[in-house]
């Protein structure tokens, strides 16, 4: 791509600045050809995969070379080149202040609809004791002692903080307004603002730091999630619902702003922006739910390092996202699976291409040059901190498809893969194949390393898959298609926790997919859709209806045909899918879209169906139907609670402690992993300095590893930010009460300082941190080095039309900034200061010389 040797100039005794400078142009230019090359209509996916590949080995090498070449009279980074830089990853500060989602629009001399009826719940204060033990206090508040008094927000403040007040706390409640914003809208093409409608209020728990705040109420009923896209922008949704399974009085109406509402429902949030493609959900021991996704681009203050990483995202019972933990793949990775176990613990599995750095001393496959997909799981404790991550794969493409927790600690993972899985043999095709993992004792500088103890590879000649796994004592199940064919599994687990298989039923061909699998009163409970194409699996208690039915198979534990197998089928007339499964107290809950015309377009509407099932006589025992916003309501995952739903959803409260705190550690705020490192070097040349991500890495500890790696040369700064409140479509509140830290990096003194280069692919912690690679320094002086940045990120790629418009936008500008270098070398800038007469003759060449090669670079 670069080849200085080849540069032809028209000037003799060329610096070697003009030569370096026409062959980095040359190479962009070459990669411009290929970004025009890639936007051709009518390109094959071959040629457009050859092209990718090309494109992303030559950024590699201009950015090599970029870090290896000396320029003598100017500077050129990859990079960009700012006097301050920040960090665009921020670590958020802890607060002991909380906002609830709006529960009031208006004024705030009306009676808010929230606090009518029966409301009844206590709030719990837990304080330190001595320096191992702690006291917790619960106040009780009940709005029926208020008698006659309106129930105004001030009111009910004033009542609720006198009981605490007369409890001897210090934390007390207060109302926040949410002012309202006018709202533009397309309408046939032409934007339309809205006027700005009512301010909303929220509630606002405003504890200490010595007194730990938390919510529990007296009646409560089983809470269902469901996660679901909505509208033609496909929005993600989480959806609250409250089941009849308790005591908790019904929800009556929709919550502030809520769209599409259904009875039953108790919120409507929506998930930050980029999250996408939510295939797994899970409750928490605790009652937090825990939603997979992957995203394009991590929030705000978490920039993620490829083109698109897996999101592990924790929410309370009211909604509101607690954390959100990024696997930190360099490239591409997905998110399929996930488990919690009884104390808490939560295993996600899915595929990753590309660099993953997991650990510092594990020998096994790092992925540095993979070009294919390989399986991958990670394993977080209760409060979202990364415990182990292991990526293990067959030389061909695999990847996990399903997660469970054995009893004694070993995570099982169960997938796909297309050739040999490291300790098991190749059937053909695709294969299904289940690997058991168990952790080690701590390293010192890496933390726990998982190690594979056993896998089993399985299927026929044809393709094969595990689209569903269960693990029940010391048996385990799989579920898959395999040959065309809906196939369970059960497995041994021996004492070493290693599967053998035991048995196997065929319940013949599906026309559809495998949606999950459970173990419940003794018996397997299997969920798919699948068209009435011979599946069966004992007495039928409900018919095919027609089209792609929900079909609900149980059967003995053993697997053996036995009298009391069932299949139900559930649907209407046209298409129904099962997006999500879970089994709950022996009974079937299910989410999807129900009824679909199977000739329908992909954008005509759609309806999200909520079901629950009793497996064994085919009874429907809870059914709700909505639509979306534009029609279109699309759901993708959902999760049961026991005891979740109660008056606490109605005034935005969650459930249980209130998170006051989330952890500083780079490692769990951030997409970085241990291991992920950039490079510092000397403004002015020499050698560089690498600054290594360690496990107990914070803002202010990498702070100084900065300071020190430049030689003093750069002023590291820890800078806080305020927190806001932000408005939510779906009716909540993103809410950042503590607010944020980031680094800030300047030169020392306002010198030259330094210039920072990426790391390693799979190893970068430029990108973790969102920090551009490039010169941060003075840009401006008599003794200053002139830089020119361009602003050339690694992760440029061409895989489809908006990516290459992208990465030609960039290269062209680029392009520029080695014209503008260029200029900046030219002689008459130079001999503008000279005192005046004749220009020499050798002057006079060398401009001549200058605007012919200017010429050439297009400027």
């Amino acid at each position: 791509m670069i080849n200085e040797d080849a540069a032809q100039l028209d000037m003799k005794a060329a610096s070697a600045d003009y030569r370096k400078l026409f062959a980095l142009y040359q190479g962009l230019d070459t990669l411009n050809a290929l970004v025009n090359r890639s936007a051709t209509k009518g390109i094959s996916s071959l040629e457009l995969t050859q092209l990718s590949k090309r494109f992303s080995s030559g950024l590699t090498e201009i950015g090599s070379w970029m870090s290896s070449s000396d320029f003598e009279a100017i500077r050129m980074v990859q990079g960009t080149s700012k006097t301050t830089s920040k960090t665009t990853a921020a670590v958020p500060r802890d607060s002991a202040r909380s906002i609830t989602g709006p529960i009031h629009e208006g004024s705030i001399d009306t009676p808010v609809a929230a606090f009518e009826g029966d409301t009844r719940f206590s709030i719990t204060i837990k304080v330190p004791v001595g320096l191992t033990s702690s006291q917790t206090t619960a106040v009780p508040i009940d709005l029926a002692d208020m008698g006659s008094t309106p129930r105004t927000l001030d009111n009910v403040l004033t009542h609720i903080n006198g009981k605490l007040e007369a409890a001897g706390f210090q934390t007390h409640l207060g109302r926040e307004q949410i002012k309202a914003e006018a709202k533009t809208i397309q309408v046939n093409g032409k934007p339309v603002t809205l006027p700005a409608g009512p301010d909303k209020w929220a509630l606002a728990i405003r504890g200490t730091s010595t007194e730990t705040v938390g919510f529990t109420a007296p009646d409560t009923s089983d809470a269902v999630y469901v996660v679901q896209s909505s509208g033609a922008a496909g929005v993600a949704q989480l959806l609250k619902f409250q089941s009849d399974v308790g005591t908790a009085a019904q929800p009556t109406g929709g919550g502030i702003g809520e769209t599409q509402w259904v009875a039953g429902r108790l919120s409507q949030e929506a998930l930050p922006g980029g999250a996408k493609d939510v295939r797994a959900s899970a409750v928490g021991p605790d009652g937090s739910l825990w939603v997979v996704a992957n995203v394009t681009a991590g929030p705000d203050s978490q920039p993620i390092k490829g083109v698109q990483d897996v999101a592990l995202m924790k929410y309370d019972s009211a909604g509101r996202l607690v954390s959100t933990r990024t696997l930190g793949a360099a490239s591409t990775a997905s998110g399929f699976a996930i488990a919690v176990d009884a104390n808490g613990d939560v295993a996600v599995a899915g595929s990753v291409t590309g660099a993953l750095n997991t650990s510092t001393t594990d020998a096994g496959k790092t992925g540095d040059v993979a070009g294919v997909a390989d399986s991958f799981v990670t394993v977080f404790d209760k409060d979202a901190q990364e415990l182990w991550s292991q990526r293990r794969g067959a030389r061909a493409a695999d990847e996990a498809t399903s997660v469970s927790f054995g009893a004694d600690g070993t995570v099982y993972i169960g997938g796909r893969a297309q050739s040999a899985v490291t300790g098991a043999a190749a059937v053909g095709g695709w294969d299904g194949y289940v690997q058991a993992f168990k952790a080690g004792e701590p390293y010192p500088t890496a933390g726990i390393v998982a190690k594979a103890t056993a896998t089993t590879q399985f299927g026929t000649s044809s393709d094969d898959s595990v689209d569903a796994m269960t693990v029940d004592g010391s048996n385990l199940y799989t579920a898959g298609v395999e040959n065309g064919h809906a196939v369970v599994r059960h497995f041994t687990l021996d004492a070493a926790g290693a599967p053998t298989l035991a048995s196997t039923r065929d319940l013949g061909t599906i026309s559809g997919e495998i949606g999950g699998l459970s173990v419940s009163g003794g018996k397997v409970i299997l969920t798919g859709t699948s068209r009435d194409s011979g599946l069966s699996a004992g007495g039928v208690t409900t018919a095919h209806s027609g089209g792609k039915d929900v079909f609900v198979a149980t059967l003995s534990s053993d697997l053996a045909a036995a009298p009391s197998d069932r299949m139900t089928w559930y649907g209407g007339s046209g298409d129904d899918s099962a997006a999500d499964v879970k089994v709950h107290d022996g009974k079937v809950w299910i989410t999807g879209v129900a009824d679909r015309d199977p000739a329908a377009d992909q954008d005509d509407p759609t309806r999200g169906y909520l079901v629950r099932l009793d497996p064994l006589s085919g009874a429907v025992e809870y059914e709700r139907t909505w639509s979306g916003d534009d029609d279109q309501a699309r759901p993708l995952t959902l999760a049961v609670a026991s005891g979740g739903a109660s008056v606490l959803d109605r005034l935005g409260l969650p459930a249980g402690e209130i998170d006051q705190s989330d952890s500083k550690r780079l490692i769990d705020a951030t997409s970085l992993r241990v291991g992920d490192r950039f490079y510092i070097s000397p403004a002015d040349g020499g050698r560089s300095v690498s600054v290594t991500i360690a496990a107990k890495d914070t803002l202010a500890t990498l702070a100084r590893k900065i300071e020190v790696a430049s030689n003093g040369k750069l002023k590291v700064t820890v800078a806080s930010e305020g927190g806001t409140v932000t408005g939510k479509d779906g009716g909540g509140v993103n809410t950042t009460t503590g607010g944020f830290q980031r680094l800030s990096i300047v030169a020392r003194d306002g010198n030259a300082g330094a210039v920072l280069t990426s790391g390693e692919p799979g190893r970068d912690a430029l990108a973790g941190l969102g920090l551009s690679p490039g010169y941060i320094g003075a840009t401006i002086g008599d003794d200053i080095t002139r830089t020119f940045g361009l602003d050339l990120p690694a992760s440029l790629r061409i895989g489809d039309a908006t990516l290459a418009k992208t990465a030609g936008e960039r290269i062209q500008a680029a392009m520029k900034a080695v014209r503008d270098a260029y200029r900046a070398l030219d002689p008459a800038t130079k001999a503008a200061g000279a005192s005046s007469g004749p220009v020499p003759a050798y002057l006079s060449n060398q401009l001549a010389n200058y605007q012919a090669a200017l010429a050439r670079l297009g400027g």
